[in-house]
């Protein structure tokens, strides 16, 4: 089975390899406390739209054949659409499946 490429190293051990535009992130932390210093529990906390790219597909097919690469790499943190993507858990680890077109902005 191929493994996600290595640049980062939690991207190791992922056995997952996005095919095509897709891309597989895992959500940064969430806020537990709001503003006024209330902590929230699991349940109340909203998913956050933040994540850092585990591992990228080759890139989008064209008509003619050619490819073209996707914009983001490993490693990069990139905002995304509230209800875009696919969760996935594996090995006790979540992480979302995107399309290169659900991504909003790349953090820098």
């Amino acid at each position: 089975m191929a493994t996600a490429t290595t640049a980062a190293p939690q991207a190791a051990t992922l056995k997952l390899k996005p095919i095509g535009e897709r891309i597989i992130v895992q959500r940064l932390g969430s806020a537990e406390k709001t503003k006024s210093g209330l902590y929230l529990p699991d349940a109340a906390q909203e998913k956050p739209q933040e994540a850092k790219v585990i591992a990228v597909g080759t890139g989008r097919v064209l008509k003619n054949g050619k490819v073209v690469p996707i914009s983001v790499k490993v490693g990069d943190r990139i905002i995304f659409g509230k209800y875009s993507g696919s969760e996935i858990k594996v090995e006790d680890k979540e992480y979302v499946f995107l399309n290169e077109d659900d991504i909003l902005a790349i953090i820098t």
